[in-house]
């Protein structure tokens, strides 16, 4: 319990460092591009656009079966925060091993580093989710209560990053390969986590129970939960408690496992 205890004091003490390295890692990776930072606001609009034009126009605004929301719509609300989600996992695995330079030659919290990670996309997905409501208010679907439990599943997403990320990115320090696989891992979940195919059609069959289990699907889902006004938190509250507790748990290992081998770090420079 000491570990945690320590682990979320740093993250709290940290607050201010977090931001400023996020900004600054922000900055260095498109200093050398002509529009600069403006690539975090232009990237998400051409995914949007070409995304609207490919199901939106092309599919002439299909809806989705036994629905009357159009398909891309339903995609988009899961495509957007899987984005993220990705490339998150993908960066704080490699937010360690990555500045080991940085880690050896300075006294910096190394239990930051994911987070710094998954912060940093951060500004990348409020533009996507951003344009995306502009477009969904536009057609007519205006904000309601339901909308409020956004917060809570945005808060759910940053937990389970934070909580995959930390122990992700003590694996690879030891195992290299983990990067890799960790890749090829995240383009099979892009089909089984109900981001482009609805998992949770036939709820009472088990391979959507089996699916389910899959903490992904709890936040994409519930995204669409809160836009499309399905249902409320307090609907899912057994798979909440399922999904909160099997991420504390890899917080929990990674935090231990980060505590433990961090001296040993610096020897995989």
């Amino acid at each position: 319990m000491n570990v945690l205890i320590n682990w979320c004091r740093v993250q709290l003490y940290s607050g201010s460092k977090i931001m400023r390295v996020a900004r600054f890692d922000k900055k260095a990776a498109h200093q050398n591009h002509f529009l600069g930072l403006f690539w975090e606001f232009l990237s998400p609009t051409i995914q949007i656009v070409i995304y609207y034009l490919i199901f939106g126009l092309r599919l002439g605004g299909q809806n989705m079966v036994n629905s009357d929301v159009p398909y891309v719509y339903w995609m988009l609300m899961g495509v957007i925060p899987w984005f993220y989600m990705s490339a998150s996992i993908n960066a704080g695995a490699n937010s360690i091993s990555s500045n080991l330079n940085l880690i050896s030659k300075t006294k910096f919290p190394v239990e930051i580093l994911p987070t710094i990670a998954i912060v940093k996309g951060l500004s990348g997905f409020f533009s996507m989710f951003g344009l995306f409501l502009c477009l969904y208010i536009g057609t007519g679907n205006f904000p309601n209560i339901h909308w409020l439990q956004f917060i809570y599943y945005f808060f759910a997403m940053i937990l389970l990053l934070v909580s995959v990320s930390t122990l992700n990115a003590v694996v690879v320090i030891f195992f290299r390969d983990y990067q890799l696989i960790i890749s090829s891992t995240m383009r099979l979940l892009f089909f089984i986590s109900g981001v482009v195919i609805d998992v949770s059609a036939n709820p009472d069959s088990l391979l959507t129970k089996i699916l389910h289990l899959n903490p992904f699907v709890y936040v994409i889902e519930g995204f669409r939960d809160a836009l499309l006004a399905r249902a409320d938190i307090f609907d899912h509250f057994w798979w909440g408690i399922y999904f909160f507790s099997s991420t504390f748990l890899i917080l929990v290992i990674g935090i231990y496992a980060t505590t433990k081998y961090k001296r040993y770090f610096v020897e995989y420079t």
